[in-house]
């Protein structure tokens, strides 16, 4: 039975064929709610043997009318789905961790608690979007947790596009969790719809569940169980913390995630970000990179730091990581990518 939790969060924006449109390649999109820790009955969802995309899909799927919102964006007219297999298509994807939390400041176990961002972790949010601001950009992915969406947000705000004659465009937060919100959250000017691109917020992005850890201090919880075994539980891939999520719970969910909604999208020539958390980014990127357990686990990832990779003829390439005030010097840009910062500094002269 499906629990009522479903039914009181955004979940990730789906691309699909309107019913009543008979032309194959206009891509629409319906927003799922997710699946939420609202109460005990929720949490079992989320342990080990439990835990499953596949599983969380199909009830998704059976639990929501076949909606578009198509009001809300123009379709995405040029989707071919034999695109992934020509081999100029060259598209950008960019990950950033969240910005420093309240919680990161304070050392405490964070996890699936929803808390926002530090002074510091604004600051880190926008000079991240000052160092990726000349990349092109289609789609924004974030988790459904608040770190997230401001670190998303106050990157775009750094933004440069040159898809209209604004050399802008707006990001807008998808808000469908029922009907009413959908309709009140309707774009009805054509222009609006070309100058804007939807940020799509996606559970399965969120960070690790770290169960009966969270809101605990790091230093006090190695004092009781001992610095080894919570080490462990940090670290390890396939061992959880007690009522919690292991590394490779984490990825089932977040890699299944990238590879049926983000993927394609590349795939069909469209450039994007995503923001979210340690766990979930360590994982896509194992999944990139093709990582052993062993490695991502020693995998370490800075607040605020966006990471670029070039995707190209079924392959993903990493073009480097920030260390400066902006992506001179350090992203080896594409041809394709230079030549779109070229036109953009010609645009504004």
């Amino acid at each position: 039975m499906i629990s009522p939790g479903f039914h009181d969060f955004n979940g990730p924006l789906q691309l699909c064929n309107h019913a009543n449109d008979s032309n194959p390649h206009n891509i629409y999109a319906f927003s799922p709610p997710f699946v939420r820790r609202g109460n005990d009955n929720d949490i079992p969802l989320f342990r080990r043997g439990f835990c499953s995309v596949r599983n969380y899909k199909l009830s998704v799927v059976c639990a929501i009318p076949q909606a578009s919102i198509k009001n809300h964006f123009a379709p995405i007219s040029h989707l071919n789905i034999d695109d992934s297999k020509n081999p100029s298509i060259e598209t950008a994807l960019i990950l950033i961790r969240h910005g420093e939390s309240m919680w990161n400041e304070k050392n405490l176990f964070t996890g699936s608690v929803d808390v926002p961002l530090t002074r510091r972790g604004v600051e880190e949010a926008i000079e991240a979007g000052k160092r990726i601001c000349n990349i092109p950009l289609d789609f924004v992915y974030t988790s459904a947790l608040i770190r997230s969406q401001m670190t998303a947000v106050l990157a775009l705000t750094q933004h440069r596009c040159k898809k209209t004659n604004l050399c802008f465009q707006v990001p807008i937060i998808m808000h469908d969790c029922s009907k009413q919100a959908e309709a009140w959250s309707q774009i009805y000017s054509d222009e609006a719809k070309k100058q804007s691109f939807p940020v799509i917020r996606a559970w399965q992005l969120n960070e690790r569940m770290y169960g009966e850890l969270q809101g605990w201090d790091k230093q006090e919880i190695s004092k009781r169980y001992g610095k080894e075994q919570v080490h462990e539980w940090r670290r390890s891939y396939d061992i959880p913390p007690p009522e919690g999520e292991s590394l490779e719970m984490c990825s089932q969910r977040a890699v299944g995630y990238f590879k049926e909604h983000i993927e394609p999208q590349l795939q069909s020539g469209k450039h994007v970000m995503v923001a979210a958390h340690a766990n979930s980014l360590r994982c896509i990127i194992m999944y990139l990179e093709k990582l052993t357990s062993c490695e991502v686990i020693n995998l370490e990832l800075s607040t605020g730091v966006p990471l670029l990779y070039i995707y190209k003829e079924g392959s993903f390439m990493k073009r480097g990581s920030p260390v400066g005030p902006s992506e001179a010097g350090v992203y080896a840009l594409t041809k394709s990518l230079a030549l779109y910062r070229q036109e953009l500094d010609e645009m504004s002269c």
